[in-house]
């Protein structure tokens, strides 16, 4: 194996990047935590610097250190002499690279300036989880069993106390990072999201956590396609220059080409034991690591496909390579560049009918810790509660970015067919979030028109009853409104509508003459009146419907003898 590795160096096909990401994986530390805004933490997180556990995604949990291989594949048609499938490790579980490649196009659509690239999401998947644990995971993207870090206990990591009660990891006394993604529960309970639309937000589900990831990596005003951007969202999931070089070479081998494999398939991690509830070894605890990780082993596991083995005496060893070095960190910003508070810029009562957009939009202004308005900063926009009210697009959370002003204006908001009370929420900044409410009601659809549905001529015998029926249709901007409430009456005259005392009536229960009924409409807005019958009198006379919002629509009704034969 040593050989192998040794001609594998050698052989030109990798960069030196790629050796010296294989040299950074043996000494790689633990991993990652809440997302952290380009201010200062951010920057010291960029020079190498590794704040506390706890303000990482995955509470600088355990990762696997296996390397890509060292021939890494074209892409199809790059190179003659490799496959169009690449090796196995190229490999992405159908589900999970769904998965990935959703979040992507989620992010291109609501934080289009972050640039997300999926092949970034399908790296840090690769170190957290193995692709979770090779794609095990059922039809609807939840792994077959949870995936848990160990214990933060402080014992070689980081000391979070438990946040969630046990929830989502089953551990009521300390956090694990949980899923595919590897979030502790504090940071999935700000980022969690609803990747695949059922309704919850699970940690163990991969469309869910690679959306949440998503949205996290982008957080603050990040442009991924700028590599210290880049570096400093990676470095914000896990503070650890080695854990960057190890997802580094991963988001650059994918980017060289991938395929994907039938879920459950994928290649495990070699430092996993391939079907534990935990993918993760429990560490020696040792002390002087800094964030409590543990003291990685001089020496690496033999087992590690692509990271090689020390090699044995006698055995040619592969030439030094130097290590990359990640770019200087940025000047730490001032108060009047770091995000201070978010308030209403002026946002009307948001009511609207079913159906209907709402007559105002959510507008809110952000500002720098001078007081100073704050531009570019992210938004998060979001419908809260029983409802079927959407943004544009059907979707219910959008994020966007301050203009110069501070200001950012959410997307128009349309009603549904439920109506009730629920909350728009606004929610800007990383590390200290700040959110803005606001209540949101739906009114039913009131009817403002009532018509006939035909036109013939009532008429019938004196002593008989009509034979049509009367038919309308109550309509709110020509559309049927059901369950609306109609009253029918047999009025003396259009001009003084009392009620008639003779000519055509209805019958009650009893069989009785009424000449006043309320009715409601069924479905569509549609309504058929009861049985009209005619008394002895003959003449024209006119009944009335009107509905509660003031709609009328009147009938002639006449009732003359049959000419003779």
């Amino acid at each position: 194996m040593a050989a192998q590795f040794g001609r594998r160096l050698r052989r030109g096909a990798t960069t030196t990047a790629v050796a010296a990401a294989a040299v950074a994986a043996l000494s790689a530390s633990q991993a990652p935590a809440a997302p952290q805004s380009d201010t200062a933490a951010g920057d010291q997180a960029a020079a190498g610097a590794t704040p506390s556990g706890d303000s990482a995604a995955t509470g600088n949990s355990p990762y696997h250190t296996d390397l890509p291989p060292l021939n890494t594949p074209n892409k199809p048609g790059a190179s003659v002499n490799l496959p169009v499938t690449g090796s196995a490790e190229a490999g992405i579980p159908a589900s999970v690279l769904a998965a990935y490649k959703r979040a992507e196009q989620e992010l291109a659509g609501t934080d289009a300036a972050c640039r997300l690239p999926w092949q970034l999401l399908a790296a840090i998947g690769k170190v957290e989880s193995g692709q979770a644990r090779g794609g095990k995971v059922d039809a609807n993207g939840t792994t077959l069993s949870p995936i848990l870090g160990p214990a933060l206990n402080g014992q070689g990591f980081a000391l979070i106390k438990d946040t969630d009660g046990g929830a989502y990891d089953g551990d009521s006394t300390h956090d694990r990072a949980v899923g595919p993604m590897q979030f502790i529960p504090s940071t999935w309970a700000t980022w969690g999201q609803d990747g695949n639309g059922d309704g919850r937000k699970d940690p163990n589900n991969i469309h869910d956590a690679a959306l949440a990831a998503g949205r996290y990596l982008c957080a603050g005003t990040r442009d991924l396609s700028v590599a210290a951007d880049l570096d400093r969202a990676v470095l914000s999931y896990n503070h650890s220059t080695e854990y960057l070089r190890t997802v580094r070479s991963w988001f650059d081998y994918y980017k060289r080409g991938t395929h994907e494999v039938p879920d459950g398939t994928g290649v495990l991690p070699a430092d996993t034991g391939g079907g534990t509830t935990s993918p993760f070894p429990t560490p020696t605890p040792t002390t002087g690591t800094p964030g409590g990780g543990t003291s990685p082993s001089p020496t690496p596991s033999p087992s590690k496909p692509g990271g090689g083995t020390s090699p044995s005496p006698g055995t040619s060893t592969p030439p030094a390579t130097k290590p990359p070095t990640t770019k200087p960190p940025t000047p730490t910003p001032t108060p009047s560049e770091t995000f201070g508070s978010l308030e209403d810029a002026g946002t009307g009562t948001l009511t609207a009918t079913a159906g209907e957009a709402f007559g105002e939009r959510v507008t809110v202004r952000a500002k720098n810790k001078l007081g100073k308005p704050l531009a570019r900063t992210s938004v998060t926009f979001a419908v809260v509660g029983a409802t079927d009210a959407r943004f544009a697009d059907g979707k219910s959370t959008v994020t966007l970015r301050t203009g110069a002003d501070g200001t950012v204006t959410a997307p128009v908001l349309t009603a549904g067919e439920k109506t009730g009370v629920f909350k728009v929420t606004a929610v800007a900044g990383t590390t200290q979030p700040r959110a803005l409410s606001w209540t949101a009601n739906v009114t039913a659809r009131v009817a403002d028109t009532i018509a006939l549905t035909g036109d013939k001529a009532l008429t019938a015998a004196p002593g008989a009853e009509f034979t049509d029926r009367v038919e309308v249709r109550t309509t709110y901007k020509g559309t049927g409104v059901a369950d609306t409430a109609v009253t029918a009456t047999m009025i003396t005259d259009v001009v003084t509508p009392a009620e008639n005392d003779k000519g055509p009536y209805f019958e009650d229960a009893a069989g009785d003459p009424v000449r006043t009924l309320n009715l409601t409409t069924g479905a569509d807005g549609v309504l058929e009146l009861p049985e009209i019958y005619a008394d002895d009198t003959e003449g024209t006379y006119t009944l009335r419907l009107t509905t509660a919002s003031g709609a009328t629509v009147t009938v002639e009704l006449k009732v003359e003898a049959a000419p003779a034969a």
